[in-house]
């Protein structure tokens, strides 16, 4: 009998490498980070609050974005011109890049962490990051803070991962993060001098000196652009920043530097700050294996710069934010080595809860009959502006196309966005041809003789404005309730006057 052929054997390859698990710790974090970020959008959707000016003029930049602008660098309104392509117009659009952003750097966070230290340090501090109060009151409001902390972040992990055996490719991303975080804002610069710092300081870490060097150089070059701006343009961002720094001299202001120090405490939290500063007093040069001086390098002196600052003239407390990044990291590694990690959660708690109350104060006290007062309000000055537009929008439907005119840079801003329709149009009222802001640059009334204006103003003293127009008249006060008030406090408003003027004579005109 013959044997039938076997059937060939099936092919089978070679045996496949098991799929690696999940990090569990990794998952336990961007739970927290969603659930952060999706409370943050749901919490604007609610439209609790306006666009503050500051946000309204980055939109108004957005409509035409540039390689840079007055007061800034351009890449806020590069975000806010992408963010509101990509979830139409409205006051939800403008700020959704703060919330997302925070978000992307909150796992960049994780991922430094976890190069340094344990995957478990890496989640708590995560965690800890997308909760800091900074960082909750910060993630409402779209500023050039969003996208700075972002690139301090990604440039961050990229110099760690530099630095690591076979990781020379590496240096590409630190260049193009840090040229990008300069064309964010130019506190970026500290992260290239706290870089240079560290690795000249450690001898060990001279050897990436040259491929550091050759990243500065690319982040350089990406930023070149900016720099064209301003030298088209009279270099008016160095200005402005110079001013806004306001330093003059060499006098010291101690009430100025306790109220900087002292809000520190509430940027990062009480119980952070503490241990940042024992772990500052503690740390000593010899620790050269361990990440400690290298995340005190990216922390400490931003912070000390801007001590500095306040001593010599004044300092906002945000103007520090950059400093808690790698802070965050060593203060959540360090309490986890003390064996302090019911700390650590407390802390975390109690800026959530420091957070809620922030954001939920208004709600709360109208909950119980009892309205906020704006001066217990942080968040009073975001409030009322979308009112205020609304309602001079409908006095100057009476009057077109009568252009308007306006004598102050937020007044200004915020009309135009929140007036139907915009009036891009809008000039400024600049006498004394000045340039202090980047309505004065661009939109400042010519001084040509003739032309009527709506004017929108809250100033007392007009007098000198009427006597530079042929005839004026008053055509609506308008008042828009801030807070409730009370019978010891009388309400806050937002209170504006509007005018028609007639028969421009000019600037020189006798007054």
């Amino acid at each position: 009998m013959s044997r039938r052929p076997r059937p060939p054997a099936p092919f089978i390859g070679p045996p496949r490498a098991p799929r690696a698990a999940p990090d569990p710790h990794l998952r336990i974090a961007l739970f927290a980070i969603f659930v952060a970020t999706l409370l943050r959008l749901l919490w604007l959707a609610g439209r609790p609050i306006d666009l503050y000016p500051d946000e309204a003029q980055y939109w108004i930049w957005a409509q035409h974005p540039a390689w840079g602008y007055f007061s800034k660098p351009p890449f806020v309104a590069w975000m806010i011109w992408a963010t509101t392509n990509l979830f139409g117009p409205g006051d939800l659009a403008v700020k959704a890049g703060a919330p997302l952003a925070y978000a992307f750097t909150s796992i960049i966070v994780f991922h430094i962490a976890k190069r340094l230290y344990e995957p478990r340090v890496a989640a708590w501090s995560a965690i800890a990051f997308v909760t800091l109060p900074a960082v909750s009151i910060s993630a409402i409001i779209i500023s050039t803070d969003v996208p700075l902390l972002f690139f301090w972040a990604l440039a961050t992990y990229g110099f760690v991962r530099a630095r690591e055996a076979g990781g020379h490719r590496w240096w590409l991303l630190v260049g193009l993060a840090a040229g990008l975080g300069l064309l964010s804002k130019y506190a970026m610069g500290f992260w290239l001098g706290s870089a240079l710092l560290y690795l000249g300081v450690f001898r060990q870490e001279r050897r990436h000196l040259s491929p550091f060097l050759g990243a500065a150089a690319l982040a350089l070059l990406i930023y070149l652009p900016n720099l064209w701006w301003n030298a088209d343009h009279g270099f008016v961002s160095y200005l402005h920043t110079e001013a806004n720094a306001n330093v003059h001299g060499l006098s010291f202001h101690p009430g100025q530097l306790a109220a900087f120090a002292a809000s520190q405490f509430g940027v990062f939290g009480p119980i952070f700050l503490a241990t940042l500063i024992l772990i500052a007093i503690r740390v000593r040069r010899a620790d050269v294996t361990e990440p400690t001086p290298m995340l005190l390098c990216f922390a400490l002196p931003t912070l000390a710069v801007m001590l500095v600052v306040a001593s010599l003239s004044r300092a906002q407390p945000n103007w520090s934010a950059p400093t808690y990044i790698t802070a965050t990291i060593l203060v959540v590694a360090t309490l986890s080595a003390w064996k302090r990690d019911g700390l650590l959660q407390w802390s975390i708690v109690l800026h959530l809860v420091a957070a809620v109350a922030v954001l939920g104060a208004r709600d709360a006290a109208s909950a119980i009959g009892r309205p906020l007062e704006a001066r217990y309000d942080p968040l009073h000055r975001l409030l009322g502006w979308r009112t205020l537009g609304m309602s001079v929008g409908e006095v100057r439907a009476k009057y077109l196309p009568m252009k308007v005119m306006a004598d102050e840079r937020e007044l200004m801003a915020a009309l135009i966005y929140y007036m139907q329709p915009h009036p891009f149009d809008m000039v400024m009222w600049n006498p004394g041809r000045g340039v202090h802001n980047g309505f004065e640059m661009e939109q400042s009334l010519p001084d040509h003789a003739g032309g009527d204006y709506l004017w929108v103003t809250q100033r007392d003293d007009r007098q000198d404005v009427f006597d530079r127009f042929e005839s004026h008249e008053e055509v609506s006060h308008i008042l828009v309730r801030v807070d409730a008030g009370t019978p010891e406090h009388p309400p806050m408003f937002r209170d504006v006057r509007l005018f028609v003027l007639h028969g421009f004579k000019g600037y020189a005109a006798p007054r």
